[in-house]
């Protein structure tokens, strides 16, 4: 998730950024991530503009150090329009993850080295999808 989820998500839990963000910590799905974007995360929610506190952004990350995927992803060669982004397509490069963003147009399709990029809704009404598809095949078998 690119940092601008994350806080969509937090600031608005009925939209789809805060609805991908309650998969994922409701354990629906993994978020990859490496020290680059522990570190963007961190410094962005303790601005004081948002208003969240040391202690939850502090359980927040350690939430998803302990149950994310941490990575150590190699250099991309992309040239994105925000230098700053890099390491979130290259932590999902080396996780084989989707990328949800909000800022689709800072990922330039020519750019994306094979990841796919998708905003917050597109990934939400994907994965409905194919919960519904798991749960056609499976039953309900608890």
């Amino acid at each position: 998730m690119d940092t601008n989820v994350v806080v969509s998500g937090l600031l608005n839990s009925f939209g789809a950024p805060g609805r991908v963000l309650d998969l994922a910590l409701a354990g629906e799905l993994t978020v990859a991530y490496d020290d680059r974007v522990l570190s963007e995360w961190r410094e962005m929610l303790r601005r004081d503009k948002f208003g969240f506190s040391a202690a939850d952004v502090e359980s927040l990350l350690a939430f998803f150090e302990e149950e994310g995927l941490g990575t150590s992803p190699s250099p991309l060669g992309a040239e994105l329009p925000d230098p700053g982004d890099l390491p979130f397509l290259e932590v999902a490069r080396e996780a084989g993850a989707t990328l949800v963003t909000g800022n689709l147009k800072h990922y330039p399709p020519e750019k994306r080295e094979e990841v796919e990029v998708m905003a917050p809704a597109a990934y939400l009404e994907r994965w409905i999808r194919e919960a519904g598809d798991r749960e056609g095949e499976g039953g309900n078998d608890g």
